[in-house]
């Protein structure tokens, strides 16, 4: 077996939100290490110029004014945005069902944009290429095999083993590993969690008409359909990622269709706002499932991103969540360390799980309420959704002031 080594601080998981937080922590001064069961450094090479619609990857996020600022903190966002990403200045929201439909403009918030729809990939990419040269030690391409600890006190050594015989030691472990976090079971801390009986389905498409540079959403009592723009190197604005959320039997009955049949059903479902859908990528499903931690710290542990909450794709809040987890735990051990604190202090992680966990419970709450309403046929629900946003939309200040929330401008 591999001797031990020992950080202030191990980060399982290099995605989009781990990598951002090893990258910050690293910055402060911590001795950091990374572990990440894929290749990491294979992402360094940038993608090819894309062509057509197989050549965007599936899986995006919208980032948030406030993940921007982040991200422009650790000095990624200028990799990040060299590689293919699309600002968008509006957002159009509507019943399928119904006449309410509310738009968001960003220009009414005198901002540049509502957010940015960017391929994980580019943005895992430009903080990988970050972490190359920053202090961090990776260790990626290796899977975490154990977890251990020696007691159960916040200053007694724990960490983590590696299928190559590597055994990591830290004061604090912050688990960055995903929804099904092995860490987070590991640990021993529960969560709370439903199944929606919905899957969502992803993919690129391209439109007859140009995007115009904003988001679309329509909502249908089987679930949300988002068209969210993309901008190729060549400045086609005809392409966007397609994320409609459907009951699993319907979404089922989608992914079966061929191409042109899909096409169609997404020209329907959208309301024909784009045109003609005149491509469609390979697609991809899966279940969509809420889960929250019941505590998001234990001793010397910490959760992050989705290992703490996942919540339902219809707002696209997923990764800005993740991002403010992750300028939470760096504002508090950033004031440990100035105050000769440890990584692993009990009110320091304490400060840290109360700053998030209710802005969190609010958000998913939120979204819930929100699939709900829109999931309920009944004549007096469909008249009072569809009141309120024709009411919501001629209140510019409310809106706008909801909007700012969500972009995290206030």
């Amino acid at each position: 077996m591999t001797e031990s080594q020992t950080f202030d601080i191990l980060v399982v998981g290099g995605g989009m939100v781990g990598s951002a937080l090893a990258l910050g922590l690293s910055r402060q001064g911590w001795r950091v290490a990374l572990v990440e069961g894929s290749e990491g450094r294979k992402l360094l090479q940038a993608p090819a110029a894309a062509q057509g619609v197989e050549d965007f990857e599936p899986r995006v996020s919208a980032i948030s004014a406030a993940s921007q600022r982040l991200l422009e903190q650790l000095g990624v966002w200028g990799e990040i945005t060299a590689g293919r990403h699309c600002p968008y200045q509006t957002m159009t929201v509507w019943d399928g069902d119904g006449t309410g439909r509310i738009q968001f403009e960003a220009a009414e918030l005198q901002a540049r944009s509502l957010g940015t729809i960017i391929e994980n990939r580019h943005i895992v990419r430009g903080l990988f290429a970050a972490l190359a040269d920053s202090d961090v030690e990776l260790f990626d391409g290796v899977k975490v095999t154990g977890w251990w600890q020696d007691d159960a006190r916040a200053q007694g050594p724990r960490g983590i083993t590696l299928e190559d015989g590597h055994v990591l030691a830290a004061h604090l472990v912050v688990a960055a590993d995903g929804a099904h976090s092995r860490l987070r079971q590991w640990v021993g801390l529960p969560t709370r969690e439903w199944d929606y009986d919905q899957q969502a389905i992803v993919c690129t498409v391209r439109t007859v008409q140009s995007h115009r540079f904003t988001a679309w959403q329509r909502f249908s009592p089987t679930g949300p359909l988002a068209f969210l723009p993309l901008l190729p190197e060549n400045g086609d604005e005809h392409y966007c990622s397609i994320v409609w959320s459907q009951d699993t039997e319907e979404a089922r009955r989608l992914m079966a269709l061929d191409d042109s049949a899909f096409a169609g059903e997404l020209e329907r479902a959208i309301e024909r706002e784009l045109g003609a859908v005149e491509s469609v990528s390979r697609r991809l499903a899966f279940p969509l499932r809420q889960r929250h931690a019941k505590d998001y710290v234990a001793p010397g542990f910490a959760l992050v991103g989705d290992a703490a909450h996942t919540i339902h794709p219809l707002a696209g809040q997923g990764a800005n969540l993740g991002y403010g987890d992750v300028r939470a735990l760096l504002d508090e051990l950033s004031r440990a360390r100035k105050a000769g604190l440890g990584a692993a202090d009990e009110f320091v992680l304490a400060r840290y799980q109360r700053r998030r966990k209710g802005e969190n419970l609010t958000m998913m709450a939120a979204m819930e309420g929100f699939k709900q309403l829109f999931a309920r046929d009944e004549l007096p629900l469909r008249w009072l959704r569809n009141t309120g946003m024709r009411w919501l939309n001629q209140l510019g200040p409310v809106k706008n002031r909801i909007a700012a929330e969500a972009m995290g401008l206030d």
